[in-house]
């Protein structure tokens, strides 16, 4: 299933998953830099979802804040 995913690196209340309208915004510690945040990322909402790190792909969106995400389940 494929999400549109707001990410706010560097948040001190991550690692967080909040669903809202638009889709979700996930709250990560890491900060930009060298690809952190999307690690992060992908931890947060595979333990979210409950799959394996491996089951998050980011499609699109790999140096915005916003993202298109696919979690296979």
């Amino acid at each position: 299933m494929q999400y549109t995913v707001r990410v706010k690196p560097g948040s001190r209340r991550g690692p967080l998953v909040e669903t809202t309208d638009d889709g979700l915004v996930v709250h990560v510690r890491e900060r930009a830099v060298d690809g952190a945040a999307n690690d992060g990322l992908i931890r947060a909402l595979a333990a979210h979802f409950g799959v394996a790190p491996r089951d998050v792909t980011i499609l699109r969106g790999h140096t915005a804040r916003v993202k298109r995400v696919e979690v296979d389940q």
